[in-house]
């Protein structure tokens, strides 16, 4: 039988709204400081992440994959309190704020409050699966708020 989670995902943003799913889709995936370029010159910001694939969470698979997600039009890259070394980032949510439409911030938030903000022209991002998945060790998890 076919496995329709199992397909490698391409997805584009143009907006906020498209950035929304691909921060969906990117909900705890993990990456570590080396896994992250900024071209200034290029005007682009990438990572690779290993993204988990909650698509096959709903058909009871725990699985990852990696990922590649890159930003066009970035003018500038700051980040907080994000670990040098080895250590893991596990992302949370990719949002956007518009400052000066069509430009604005987007903001990559990680656990333990690490951020990357880029500054961008506007939103132009795309994301994709590169390679095979693999099976997770587990399934993430977040405790309740409160």
């Amino acid at each position: 039988m076919s496995d329709p989670a199992a397909e490698p995902l391409k997805l584009i943003a143009l907006d906020a709204d498209d950035l929304s799913v691909i921060s969906a889709h990117l909900q705890d995936a993990v990456l570590k400081r080396g896994d992250i370029a900024y071209r200034p010159a290029e005007k682009r910001f990438a990572l690779a992440l290993r993204r988990f694939d909650w698509e096959g969470a709903a058909q009871g698979h725990k699985r990852r994959r990696l990922t590649a997600l890159h930003f066009e039009r970035v003018t500038a890259a700051r980040s907080s309190k994000v670990a040098a070394g080895d250590a893991v980032l596990s992302l949370l949510a990719v949002t956007f704020a518009e400052i000066d439409g069509p430009a604005g911030q987007v903001t990559l938030h990680f656990s333990d409050g690490a951020a990357i903000r880029l500054d961008v022209e506007c939103i132009e991002a795309q994301m994709k699966d590169l390679g095979p998945i693999w099976e997770a060790v587990a399934t993430p998890a977040h405790p309740d708020a409160g």
